[in-house]
């Protein structure tokens, strides 16, 4: 296993050897679970578009709380001083928990992929729609997570990750509500920089490559910032 797998093993283990993994996999399941059913029953339509962006919103409460702990409390205690000493890289840490961290994320959105079943028998849901409703999930999850990587380098504090994490979400979040007030250049700009807006295309069953170039992007340089804030404290 190479180190970043290890790093990655170490830390999904640590996940659930405590509560937090079972509380808030329970509670994104049940919220999940409870706006599938109240739109299913209300629109009687035989797919999730809207489903995956309820369920993407609650990703913009559950990744902070995922991700608040990985290196804020490793910094706190000082247990991140071991592990920058130990024969791995700056590179290898950061990938290796922005990894285990997204290996969660795909296992609770993986538990609800018993609704399309459910779907099947109210219909005959499209299943490109459905896969690539998913992939955008994962593309959304994936970004939240590299966010709240960055803003755990960033500070000792679980609690202030928590919050810096959440705050930048929503603001990449709703930023693009302000697209169609703002001049037109300004207007795209915000379009493109919006998470909403690239993940709407997916949740429409549309996989265009310049989305998955964005979420890809944004992925690479919030690792990148958290790879350079653990560097710093070398030079503290």
């Amino acid at each position: 296993m190479t180190r970043i797998g290890l790093i990655a093993y170490r830390e999904l283990r640590s996940y659930f050897a405590s509560w937090m993994a079972y509380v808030v996999g329970a509670g994104f399941l049940g919220i999940s679970g409870f706006i599938f059913w109240v739109i299913l029953m209300g629109a009687r339509q035989a797919e999730m578009r809207w489903s995956f962006h309820n369920m993407a919103v609650t990703l913009l409460f559950v990744c902070p709380l995922l991700t608040m702990r990985l290196l804020a409390e490793e910094r706190r205690s000082g247990t991140i001083e071991l592990l920058l000493t130990s024969p791995v890289t700056d590179v290898q840490v950061i990938v290796g928990k922005f990894l285990a961290a997204v290996g969660l994320l795909a296992a609770m959105v993986a538990a609800t992929a018993h609704f399309p079943l459910i779907l099947a028998q109210y219909g005959s849901p499209d299943p490109g729609p459905l896969m690539s409703g998913y992939l955008g999930l994962l593309l959304v999850g994936a970004s939240f997570m590299a966010v709240g990587v960055l803003a755990s380098s960033l500070t000792e504090s679980q609690v202030v990750a928590g919050l810096l994490s959440f705050g930048a979400l929503l603001g990449l979040w709703i930023i693009g509500w302000g697209a169609d007030q703002a001049a037109s250049t300004t207007g795209e700009i915000l379009r493109q920089l919006s998470i909403l807006n690239h993940f709407d295309d997916l949740a429409k069953g549309v996989i265009d490559s310049k989305d998955l170039i964005f979420y890809l992007s944004f992925i690479a340089v919030c690792l990148f910032g958290a790879v350079r804030a653990l560097e710093s404290r070398k030079w503290r």
